[in-house]
């Protein structure tokens, strides 16, 4: 067994720590406190490549392994979750549908400008009362002629105010639940589409959301993004991706909890010594440091699994569970190494503490994901 990462991953690891440490960190606490979508830093990442690291190179991606996005989320997070995951979601989810299933038109349209940090996507799925469960989904598109009419709000739509355009889930047939939805590219310029209210948020200030609503929305039949009846399995088959990168995600917010933490029990003296060196402390950084541990070798093997091409529901499931309650402990177990400091908006461990329960619930819900396990297990 060989838990080392190669060349390839440690030089991008390096080049990543890098503009974390130069880029990101320097501004992560302004990102929170103006809860605005940092465009400049956005610019950057893609100059540097970030949101094509899943595509071919033809289409001026890099053609990185999951491991590879897995480091790049890991350690953006660690610097500003926000920003990872905004990321994530361009890299991710708001661009794969449209690169899997469209056309090559809309390829060079908005997967290549995209790439290039150029346009912005955006992933509309959840509605307010469809979230995990999809088959409440009321969000409809019905064919008429050579195109489609959409109609439904959305719901939690990740930079939507910023978004040049939509990838947007809806019922195609009724009869058929959850077989009977479908992905769409809708523009944002489309006369049927309307940006709702913002959604102020306990965390996660730098990522812009708010509600889609679509009222007569027409759109071209080539819109439809696959054949009609596929978009659950579609969404099916990147689950585990979006569990997996969700993981390290996690893994990188813990990291930067538990720098804070070690950071200023050094530094803090009580009793006329370092808090670090009292047993109460030691151990509560101790068993963050070895629960971070476990959480990273199982996000890590998760991805190592889907590169060779193997199923790994279970195992994306468990490391999404696992890495984000993870980082939901370890952010809480810091905010009280710093004591009433910790409860302080001058320390940034509140950012972290905030913008950490945002993965328990994006992804999965970590009751979901317990659900899928047992039943992989065969419960």
């Amino acid at each position: 067994m060989d838990f080392d990462f190669d060349e390839e991953h440690e030089l991008f690891r390096k080049s990543l720590e890098k503009f974390v440490e130069n880029e990101v960190l320097p501004v992560a606490q302004e990102i929170d406190e103006k809860g605005k979508f940092p465009h400049e830093l956005f610019k950057k990442a893609g100059d540097l490549g970030y949101f094509g690291l899943r595509y071919p190179t033809e289409y001026g991606g890099t053609d990185g392994d999951s491991i590879m996005f897995c480091i790049l989320c890991e350690e953006l997070a660690r610097g500003s979750l926000s920003f990872a995951t905004g990321v994530m979601m361009q890299a991710l989810q708001s661009t794969h549908f449209p690169f899997k299933s469209g056309t090559e038109e809309q390829r060079q349209k908005y997967i290549v400008p995209a790439i290039k940090g150029e346009k912005m996507g955006a992933f509309a799925l959840t509605e307010p009362d469809a979230g995990t469960d999809l088959g409440s989904l009321r969000t409809t598109a019905d064919k008429d002629g050579d195109e489609y009419v959409l109609n439904g709000t959305k719901a939690w739509t990740t930079n939507a105010q910023v978004a040049d355009f939509f990838t947007v889930l809806a019922v195609t047939d009724k009869e058929k639940k959850l077989r009977g939805v479908d992905f769409f590219l809708v523009e944002r310029d489309n006369p049927g589409l309307t940006v709702g209210k913002d959604v102020q948020k306990l965390g996660l200030r730098g990522t812009e959301t708010a509600e889609l609503v679509l009222e007569d929305c027409r759109i071209p039949k080539e819109n439809l993004l696959g054949e009609e009846g596929t978009g659950y399995d579609s969404l099916m088959d990147i689950l585990a991706e979006i569990r997996i990168m969700t993981g390290a995600l996690s893994v990188g917010l813990a990291r930067s909890a538990l720098d804070m933490g070690v950071r200023y029990a050094n530094e803090r003296v009580q009793f006329g010594r370092p808090i670090g060196k009292f047993q109460a402390v030691r151990m509560k950084l101790a068993d963050v440091a070895t629960e971070l541990e476990a959480a990273k070798f199982l996000v890590y093997y998760s991805a190592w699994l889907m590169d060779k091409g193997r199923k790994c529901t279970k195992e994306a499931a468990m490391a999404k569970l696992f890495a984000t309650e993870m980082a939901v402990k370890a952010t809480d177990e810091v905010s009280r190494v710093f004591a009433s400091y910790g409860f302080s908006m001058e320390y940034p461990i509140q950012i972290l503490l905030r913008d950490a329960r945002f993965l328990i619930i994006g992804g999965g819900t970590s009751e979901i994901l317990g659900l899928i396990i047992g039943r992989e297990l065969g419960l």
